[in-house]
């Protein structure tokens, strides 16, 4: 690997050489990190497997306690360990969804954003780009400011003094380390993490499988979202900064070689290389607090359900509640007691089939007592059990009948 990525940096390349460096190393580390890690017999290769047995161990045991996984969560839990499998043991299917987008495409996104924009590097040679810069502002800290002319200082309203003795000298070192560090300093950042976190990528998916450890998983999604954002944004401030410094240090190193004097010139170069600076870095931190915001669907990793009781089971819980004793003397709520009253009706309606009389009947038979009533009730009062006599032939008996 060190021979691969083995860098001998020159004073008119140095800013190439080294980017090329971190690019080999990123890519280096991710790919060689993964299928290391992800070898068998490695040491995440052994934890995974364990982490899979304790996973479907889980499954069983709840089923064994009656936690029943519907069509919903079977389906989820499959498709887990169907994801971590692929993902975590597999190169080719790492290497394309996962690797690939994070290496590959920042130039790409930030070609497709500098093209209409018209933005150095857009379409490539954004090192070649680096290089002219940082080679033009070492011609500048060679040939100095210079002596300014009578004409200039008239021009000027006279020459600000330096802030100390060979101030800028200073200010043209201090810009070209401000320009290297910024530049330089944020692709290492994000390249370097990026290759560390794919590097780690079978850790981290093994991860996903149990709700405790997830957030590890979604911390180290939202890592490579980081990286791979930063990546593009970086490339995108720093090729604004090329449009700006690359005519204006061509122009300024052929005034110093016709023996024109520059003054003031190094203040304005350390401040606009050092804007640009803290620019990439707060947008490196603006895209962080972005990508930090992704959150994982909750409903989505739900854990399993105790099965529904069967009907069988469903009435016998009723009967035995709906029978007096100590232990039902609690008070029960509303939906309990409906249910009780429905569970008896049906107890009813059951016993009335298996009899043979029907509920009509007993309905009709009912309201036919209930006539026969009325009509007994409307006899006058007295009258109801009265001896009926009427077959007797005896005077005695015809005089009472008749009330003479």
């Amino acid at each position: 690997m060190a021979i691969g990525c083995a860098i001998s940096p020159a004073p008119d390349s140095f800013a190439s050489s080294l980017l090329g460096y971190l690019d080999c190393q990123a890519v280096t580390l991710g790919a060689q990190g993964f299928q290391a890690l992800a070898a068998p017999g490695s040491s995440v290769s052994l934890l995974l497997a364990a982490l899979l047995t304790i996973f479907v161990a889980l499954i069983g045991y709840r089923m064994l306690f009656g936690e029943t996984p519907g069509v919903r969560e079977g389906v989820l839990s499959i498709a887990k360990i169907g994801i971590v499998l692929a993902f975590a043991t597999s190169w080719p299917a790492y290497r394309t969804v996962v690797f690939d987008v994070v290496l590959r495409s920042p130039a790409e996104l930030a070609g497709e954003i500098g093209r209409p924009a018209g933005l150095p590097g857009a379409t490539g040679g954004l090192a070649a780009r680096m290089d002219e810069v940082d080679r033009s502002l070492r011609i500048l800290a060679i040939y100095g400011v210079g002596v300014p002319t009578r004409e200039q200082v008239e021009q000027a309203n006279g020459v600000a003094p330096p802030l100390f003795a060979n101030f800028d000298v200073f200010a043209l070192g201090a810009a070209r380390v401000a320009f290297l560090i910024g530049s330089l300093g944020a692709f290492a950042l994000v390249r370097l993490v990026a290759g560390l976190l794919l590097a780690l990528g079978p850790l981290f998916i093994a991860f996903l499988l149990f709700p405790v450890t997830r957030g590890l998983t979604e911390g180290w999604v939202r890592g490579l979202l980081t990286a791979t954002l930063g990546a593009a944004a970086a490339a995108i401030v720093l090729g604004i900064e090329l449009a700006l410094l690359q005519p204006w240090l061509t122009d300024l190193v052929t005034q110093r070689a016709s023996r024109i004097a520059i003054p003031g010139i190094p203040v304005a170069l350390l401040a606009t290389t050092m804007i640009f600076a803290l620019t990439t870095a707060g947008v490196l931190a603006v895209i962080a607090k972005i990508a930090f915001t992704v959150r994982f669907p909750a409903l989505a990793w739900r854990t399993f359900e105790p099965a529904p009781a069967s009907a069988g089971d469903a009435n016998k819980m009723i009967r035995d509640v709906s029978t007096p004793g100590p232990a039902n003397m609690v008070s029960r709520s509303r939906a309990m007691a409906i249910a009780d009253s429905v569970a008896a009706s049906q107890r009813r309606e059951e016993n009335g089939a298996s009899s043979g009389i029907s509920r009509a009947h007993l309905v009709g038979g009912s309201l036919q007592k209930a006539t026969n009533t009325s009509e007994v009730v409307t006899r006058p009062l007295g009258q109801s059990f009265r001896r009926r006599v009427q077959g007797r032939v005896s005077g005695s008996v015809v005089r009472r009948n008749t009330g003479s």
